[in-house]
């Protein structure tokens, strides 16, 4: 599971299940978001609310803030504007809550950040409800997500395969939290059946993702393989369609960024010496390059699911195989699946019509989380809500707590705890990493010991 594979740009429409959530001039919203992927994912559903709501959102100062560009691209079509997204230092938001007093809090930010914001919402005079959930596919579903997320009162899925391991990691965990259902917010309403079709399509969009491929040698490889693509149409654009800039921030780490990838000489050589001009690399939203791509490649991004739900033929490379660490595992049985040789050829197709409806094309009928949270903004009317208590990782107490916020934020968390707590717990936990790789090591000689 990934806290967040997806891709850049909104594109929310009009909101079908709204009228579940509660209107009324009072009611109030806040947004609090960190990353591009997780602003895109909270303004998106946001978007979906009823006008009525006063809603906010705000960007927490962190080491994956998005650029004003990433943030317009990642703000594009929904209710927000880059102006209207202001930016908050986490020190601020106890402030904020006492002023605003929202009536629920909408968490869109990565799960470790979700544990450390989570108790100032919670100790907040007249507790909102609490709601939070992912940008993107979460398949398999790891229990550290519901871990993180212990004291929310709320998590926003996106399809039925989702609720049901969600649901069951946390039945194991014991922890007692709410699952909604809800159509990814961001993709489009009404599907067109073969987008492809159209003669002014004429773009191939490669989706990339910073975690998959992880390796050098497999992000060249790729290219090797769009390169391909680009030589066999040269009258038509191969797009390698980036998340961000140069210096620019994402939810995860890349480390080998793409475009840089086609800027050096020696991967030039590696694909044979030039590049065909009409490979190409571009930002910006991702609805933006869907409306002129005759078909989407990738390896696992959610941009994907945006492709599907505009009818635009996709492409699922399997040469690195599917495995959890890929994030694709959720599209087996999906039919989108191809090699090197179906991606320079340009072979996208559709997906299975088996496989949609327990994967995030269950229909927006059968959404319930706008109804879920209603019943819960209703126990909040009837009778304040209790504080949830954490009940996971508390070796440590508060010092481990310091850590996790001066992990997540950096520079950006000013405490004295912050400094002092890296200074003890950096040390205590490569200390623990070098024992628990030796414990694998002994349990795998014994397992060798036991074979023979």
């Amino acid at each position: 599971m990934s806290d967040g594979p997806d891709d850049g740009g909104a594109n929310p429409t009009s909101p079908t299940d709204a009228p579940a959530v509660p209107g009324g001039a009072g009611h109030r919203l806040l947004v609090v978001a960190d990353s591009d992927s997780y602003v895109k994912w909270g303004a998106a559903l946001a978007s979906r609310f009823p006008a009525e709501w006063r809603t906010e959102l705000i960007v927490l100062e962190s080491p994956v803030r998005p650029s004003p560009r990433q943030l317009a691209a990642a703000l594009a079509g929904s209710a927000f504007t880059p102006d209207s997204a202001s930016t908050v230092h986490l020190g601020e938001l106890p402030g904020l809550l006492a002023r605003t007093r929202p009536d629920a809090v909408l968490l869109a930010l990565r799960g470790p950040l979700v544990r450390v914001v989570a108790p100032i919402v919670n100790r907040s005079a007249d507790r909102p409800v609490i709601v939070s959930g992912f940008p993107g596919l979460t398949i398999p579903a790891a229990p550290k997500a519901i871990v993180y997320r212990e004291l929310v009162d709320l998590i926003v899925l996106h399809s039925r395969r989702e609720v049901r391991e969600f649901r069951a990691n946390a039945v194991g965990l014991g922890v007692a939290v709410e699952f909604g259902l809800a159509t990814l917010p961001f993709l489009p309403e009404t599907a067109v059946t073969d987008a492809a079709a159209d003669p002014a399509r004429r773009d191939l969009v490669f989706a990339a993702q910073a975690k998959v491929p992880a390796e050098r040698e497999d992000r060249v490889r790729l290219l090797g393989w769009l390169a391909d693509a680009a030589r066999r149409r040269p009258s038509r654009r191969v797009v390698v369609k980036v998340r961000a800039r140069p210096g620019e921030a994402q939810t995860h780490a890349e480390a080998f960024d793409f475009a840089e990838l086609l800027a050096d000489a020696e991967v030039r050589r590696e694909l044979g010496g030039s590049l065909p001009p009409n490979l190409v690399v571009e930002d910006g939203p991702m609805s933006q390059h869907l409306s002129s791509a005759a078909g989407l490649v990738t390896v696992s991004s959610t941009a994907v699911l945006e492709a599907v739900a505009a009818g635009i033929p996709a492409l699922l490379v399997d040469e690195f195989g599917i495995d959890a660490k890929l994030i694709n595992t959720v599209f087996e049985g999906s039919g989108l699946f191809g090699g090197a040789e179906a991606l320079a050829g340009w072979e996208t197709r559709h997906p299975n019509p088996d496989w949609l409806a327990d994967n995030y094309f269950h229909g927006r009928e059968h959404d319930d989380w706008a109804r879920r949270l209603a019943l819960l903004l209703e126990r909040r009317a009837d009778a304040a809500l209790e504080p949830r208590e954490r009940s996971r990782n508390l070796t440590g107490g508060a010092l481990r707590r310091a850590f996790e916020r001066k992990r997540m934020l950096g520079k950006h968390d000013r405490s004295f705890a912050g400094a002092v707590s890296m200074l003890v717990a950096v040390p205590a936990r490569w200390v623990l990493r070098r024992v628990r790789r030796l414990r694998r090591r002994v349990f795998a000689l014994r397992g060798g010991v036991l074979e023979v």
